[in-house]
């Protein structure tokens, strides 16, 4: 500045240049910054090498999946069938028996004397009536052979009095009083059948009752029906049961009955005879077969269904009755599908997604699945023909990721 109180003239032109040189010199800094911190993290991530097969497209054969449920060929609610009191209980729960195996022993005591009393009195009948074998003959009855041996002679003497009678050596009433004793003597040997007869009917009788205490005898020990596992046992030694009284239930698991229902516009599919695939929750990703026995001749009309039943092998016992059971039952027909391998799919929260890989980066796709083949599975939507899908992805792939195939 002069003594005036003006800067030289030259004062703004030095300046304007220093400020020039200063904005150069945040300019540089500025970029020098940014090429340092702001680098693309994706052109320094290397790519991920990963196993990769394209979609693959080949007829399928088509399943109809129904629903239905597990029962008991057979099962029985077993009951007694003579009152008495319980004094042996040789199964548990669980227990497996053969058909006509004992479940329950009632005592016996009081049958066995009115089975003693039953064939005592028919003894005494086949007694009298002088039986040794089951034929009945009523002449061969010992009072029926008396009486007829009675009315045999009478009528001898009736005839010699006779002939007596027309040589006038006898008289008239005695010959009357003959011929009243020949008809009194065929009365009697009338009366012996009849009571011969009757005495046979009362044997019979006696018979059925000597069956009957037989019979209540032997039900004394309640038996297993068929072959199966007691399900439960009811009663206790020192229970007393009354005819009717229900002991133990018994179940026939093998084979196992399936009650499926087959919607309406599938009817036509379904046949006896048919072979059907079975899935059941308890043993995943296993399959058990079965054969279709019973379809209805009529649908059901609150559900607008078929009810069909087939027959399931249970050799080993792991299937249980009353386990929900989904059947796979071949429609006949085979369309083309695309087919990945089960292991490019990644299911979370319900949700499918498979990874295509597209220009050396990975695509995420949302699928929906159909039917299970093998290690593969058909994809109904969200894949096309030649997509490249990458195996095993377990959460390491994610959509924009660089790859390389193997």
């Amino acid at each position: 500045m002069n003594r005036s109180g003006t800067y030289p003239k030259n004062i703004h032109s030095v300046l304007a240049a220093g400020a020039a040189l200063l904005a150069g010199t945040f300019l540089i800094a500025a970029c020098s910054t940014q090429a340092k911190g702001t680098t693309d993290p994706a052109a320094e991530t290397p790519a991920l090498q990963i196993t990769a097969a394209p979609v693959e497209k080949r007829p399928l054969e088509r399943f109809l999946r129904v629903t239905g449920s597990l029962m008991a060929d057979e099962q029985a609610e077993v009951s007694a069938e003579t009152p008495g009191r319980v004094i042996a209980t040789p199964v548990e729960r669980g227990t497996r028996v053969a058909q006509g195996a004992p479940l329950v022993r009632i005592s016996a005591s009081e049958t066995s004397a009115q089975l003693q009393e039953a064939e005592a009195n028919a003894a005494q009948i086949e007694a009298r009536l002088g039986l040794t074998t089951d034929a009945f003959d009523a002449n061969r009855v010992p009072d029926v052979m008396n009486a007829k041996a009675a009315l045999d002679l009478a009528q001898a003497e009736f005839d010699r009095i006779k002939s007596l009678l027309d040589q006038r050596v006898v008289s008239q009433s005695e010959y009357d009083q003959r011929r009243t004793q020949v008809e009194a003597a065929r009365q009697q040997y009338q009366v012996a059948r009849n009571l011969a007869e009757q005495s046979f009917r009362s044997l019979q009788g006696a018979r059925a009752r000597v069956a009957l205490a037989r019979k209540s005898v032997d039900d004394t020990l309640v038996r297993a029906p068929f072959a199966g596992i007691v399900a439960e046992r009811l009663v206790s030694v020192g229970d007393f049961v009354a005819r009717g009284t229900k002991v133990a239930t018994v179940v026939r698991v093998d084979p196992l009955r399936v009650e499926l229902t087959v919607p309406e516009q599938f009817v036509s599919v379904i046949k006896v005879g048919q072979r059907v695939r079975l899935t059941v929750d308890a043993y995943p990703g296993e399959e058990f077969e079965a054969t279709v026995r019973f379809v209805s001749p009529a649908l059901r009309s609150d559900q607008r269904a078929l009810t069909v039943e087939a027959v399931a092998s249970n050799t080993d016992g792991r299937l249980k009755p009353g386990l929900f059971a989904t059947a796979l039952v071949r429609r006949g027909d085979a369309a083309p599908g695309l087919l990945v391998p089960t292991t490019s799919v990644e299911t979370v929260a319900g949700t499918s997604r498979v990874y295509i890989v597209k220009n050396g980066h990975i695509e995420e796709r949302i699928v929906t699945m159909g039917e299970t083949v093998g290690p593969h599975v058909e994809i109904t939507s969200g894949l096309s023909e030649g997509d490249i899908v990458a195996h095993e992805p377990k959460g390491r792939l994610a959509d924009g990721r660089a790859v390389s195939i193997k």
